[in-house]
């Protein structure tokens, strides 16, 4: 009777990605790789940045993911005046009771939108570590932990460069994953309009999940089994990103772990509890990319993060299965 309700209890979980999947789709048109790889880093407990022109929906995005597990969220607008207490709180002094508070700052939620991230000071965008890496603010010496799930999204936009402060690497290198939305095609471009000559399809959203729905899914996800060739086979990509001519700064571990966290996603949305090569390979780029540096006589020449990492992935072998 028990094993019975557990698998009961798991082929209801098994479904939670699918229906998270339609219900952004009601908002976001023609872009479900996008959204699979943005539950991909909720799944994996996972930060990520887009990297996009305006107006293509990100915040959107973001927004649809919030209300489909009915999660509280927060758009911080990122300024060249934003302080990094504007992000975190700060401590109060209570003359009633005669204690400092904590006023929590907008980072406490379960999604935040950090819009044009590079727009703020790099003391600002310091503010961001400690959040994104340990899950927790300290605010005067108090560490105050940050609800769960909690996920990062941050924006930029990559062509317009006048009043911004470049990412540093230690900062790009805390998100799980980098993505692009790209514009929409044509018939996708008229859907979206037609859908909004009334309404804003965001304000009929409902949620399809709860927060502690997506808690099982990341502790499902966790316990996706990954072989030992194909650990090796991830560790193959990531070391070689590091001797290459092309590359100023290679890939580091972290980059490993995320590769490894984000395959273990894949799998489980693709209904898997094990992953498989193509897991790794879908994932490679969004994965590494932004976390190496191209060398400027070959950002010159037309190299780009992405296209070593693709040509890496390449020339690795792929593991084989074992056969019995």
């Amino acid at each position: 009777m028990l094993l019975a309700i557990q698998h009961k209890k798991l082929m209801e979980i098994m479904q939670f990605p699918q229906k998270l999947i339609e219900n952004i789709e009601k908002v976001i048109v023609g872009k479900r790789d996008v959204i699979e790889l943005l539950l991909v880093g909720l799944f994996s407990n996972g930060h990520i940045l887009i990297e996009d022109i305006p107006g293509v929906g990100k915040t959107m995005l973001s927004r649809a993911l919030a209300r489909s597990i009915d999660a509280k969220f927060k758009r911080i607008q990122f300024t060249p005046d934003l302080l990094p207490s504007d992000i975190t709180g700060v401590s109060v002094y209570n003359q009633k009771t005669q204690e400092f508070e904590i006023k929590p700052g907008p980072i406490f939620a379960n999604i935040v939108l950090a819009d044009e991230i590079n727009r703020t000071t790099p003391r600002t965008q310091s503010g961001l570590l400690e959040c994104m890496q340990e899950y927790r603010v300290t605010i005067d010496g108090v560490p105050c932990p940050l609800p769960e799930p909690f996920l990062v999204i941050a924006t930029q936009n990559p062509i317009e460069y006048h009043g911004t402060y470049p990412l540093p690497e230690a900062q790009v290198d805390r998100f799980l994953m980098q993505l692009s939305i790209g514009y929409p095609s044509k018939l996708e471009e008229e859907n979206i309009v037609a859908d909004r000559m009334k309404e804003d399809p965001i304000d009929l959203l409902k949620p399809v999940l709860g927060i502690s729905d997506v808690l099982a899914l990341q502790k499902r996800v966790a316990e996706v089994y990954i072989e030992k060739d194909i650990v090796s086979y991830i560790v193959e990509i990531v070391s070689r990103t590091r001797d290459l001519p092309d590359v100023k700064l290679g890939v580091s571990p972290r980059g490993s772990l995320a590769l490894m966290r984000t395959s273990k996603a894949m799998a489980f949305l693709e209904k898997r509890d094990y992953v498989i090569p193509s897991d790794v390979k879908t994932l490679a780029v969004p994965a590494l990319a932004h976390r190496i540096i191209i060398q400027p006589h070959s950002l010159v020449k037309g190299v780009t993060r992405n296209k070593v990492i693709s040509r890496v992935v390449e020339e690795v072998p792929t593991p084989i299965k074992k056969t019995t």
